[in-house]
């Protein structure tokens, strides 16, 4: 999945938020073989960034609030998780 993961944040670095998406959701459709990575993890946040780019915001701040209400536990000071709610935040 790492491939797919990473031609997924190529595209989304590159604007292209459609075909990044689908690279995201592609490794959401298959997350019993990233139960325990941490691709699987970042995927769905990374799903998020990429709906918000051609400003599907609802979809987008589901995928966000997806991934920090599974991330609830973690330490709050992780970079990651400030900028997803950040990001969250800001998709209004």
């Amino acid at each position: 999945m790492y491939p797919i993961y990473l031609r997924g944040a190529a595209r989304l670095a590159t604007g292209q938020g459609a075909p990044a998406a689908a690279d995201f959701q592609e490794i959401l459709d298959h997350s019993g073989i990233v139960v325990s990575d941490p691709v699987g993890a970042l995927a769905r946040w990374q799903l998020g960034r990429a709906l918000a780019l051609p400003g599907d915001k609802t979809a987008a701040k589901t995928a966000h609030r997806t991934f920090l209400t599974l991330r609830k536990e973690a330490d709050p000071d992780i970079p990651v998780l400030k900028q997803a709610k950040a990001e969250c935040a800001s998709l209004k």
